[in-house]
């Protein structure tokens, strides 16, 4: 056991150095003045049932479409989709978006067979696009972009030479179990994942992006088929960067944390809920999932940043060296992308344990075929 704890313990501290050295290579939107795009853009936002956010979200969008205009020139369409909502929030996504300039409030149909309904809404966004556009801005809801949010994410992508960027917002969490789990999304990929070889094209695999900002060449998401391509996937923001890759086209995940704010989850009900629906699909396979690497990938993680804390409280100098490599982790994380530090990070063990528990209960209900959100389905096929 002593040695499987020093064993733990490594891994834990070489993922901590890991992520401040990804901390460090994170790519950073450039400067409003910098080598400002010239191109127009077109603003898409699927809603269902947000009418205690799509206001103030179109507000926000609005503003950062006419600060693109105003610098480049050039024309930022604004379209809303209300994907079937049975509260208000048509009404309110309507009288927030008269008046935009290029701004129009979509009514969308019933996803066909074979189709989840955010992938559907994405794609009847994209088809209705201005076909001038050339790149295409893909928001959620719960975002508010910043004035100049629009354009620094479209001047990153070309900036940097990419087919997709994904510019992660700054995460709100308020509430133990979304302070427990939300930073959990940020520091896995800057734990785990060789951010600089994960932008290049091809290995699927090795693939971050967050459907709240993103950020697509129209000619690439096309000729990959764009949402078509991705139709049943409850991750489609992360499936959509795979399938541009297999295509040869590059992209990833970026520092989005002065161009955009999200709170996801407004308690940890919601939150349990979020999580649960999809954590099956996190270790990739598409509409299907893989079990044996969703198991593999909560047993390492189980093993690196749980075991050792337990052992610790026993008096375990290994668990105490692991257990404080896993706060350090955090501690570097969240003070990269805007997160709470402390005392939040200390919890991390329980985060972690959470996290296994959940995913386990995700696959539960995917086998069941028992997962909804918002009242649908969110496997293809499932019962009603």
């Amino acid at each position: 056991m002593s040695t499987l704890l020093r064993a733990a313990a490594t891994l834990a501290v070489a993922g901590t150095a890991h992520a401040a050295v990804n901390a460090r290579l994170l790519l950073r939107a450039p400067a409003p003045a910098d080598a400002p795009p010239d191109e127009p853009v077109a603003v898409l936002l699927p809603v269902r049932d947000e009418a205690a956010r799509v206001a103030a979200c179109v507000a926000a969008l609005a503003v950062a479409a006419r600060s693109y205009t105003a610098v480049t020139g050039c024309p930022a369409q604004l379209l809303v989709l209300d994907d079937g909502s049975t509260d208000a929030t048509a009404a309110l996504a309507a009288a927030a978006v008269a008046g935009v300039p290029g701004g129009a409030l979509l009514t969308g149909a019933p996803p066909p067979q074979g189709w989840l309904g955010k992938p559907w809404a994405c794609h009847q966004l994209a088809t209705a696009a201005d076909p001038a556009a050339r790149v295409l801005v893909f928001v959620d809801a719960d975002v508010l972009l910043a004035p100049d949010g629009l354009l620094r994410t479209v001047a990153l992508l070309r900036q940097a030479g990419l087919d997709l960027v994904s510019p992660y917002p700054r995460q709100l969490a308020a509430g133990a179990v979304p302070r427990l789990l939300q930073p959990l999304l940020q520091w896995s990929w800057l734990t785990l994942l060789p951010l600089r070889a994960a932008l290049r094209p091809g290995r699927p695999s090795l693939a971050a992006a967050n459907g709240q900002l993103l950020a697509v060449d129209r000619r690439a998401y096309e000729e990959c088929g764009g949402h078509g391509a991705v139709r049943a996937s409850v991750l489609e923001d992360l499936e959509l960067l795979r399938a541009l890759k297999r295509r040869g086209f590059r992209g990833g995940v970026a520092d989005g944390t002065d161009l955009a704010t999200c709170r996801m989850y407004d308690d940890g009900r919601a939150a349990l809920a979020g999580y649960r629906k999809s954590l099956w699909a996190a270790a990739g396979g598409g509409e299907r999932g893989r079990p044996v690497a969703s198991a593999a990938q909560v047993a390492l993680l189980t093993g690196v940043y749980v075991v050792p804390a337990v052992a610790a409280l026993r008096g375990s100098r290994a668990g105490w060296l692991g257990y404080a490599a896993g706060v350090a982790g955090r501690v570097v994380t969240g003070r990269r992308t805007g997160a709470r530090v402390l005392p939040d990070a200390a919890a991390h063990p329980l985060g972690v344990a959470v996290l296994a528990v959940l995913t386990a209960g995700s696959w539960w209900g995917r086998m069941r075929g028992t997962l909804r959100w918002k009242g649908r389905a969110v496997v293809a096929g499932a019962r009603p």
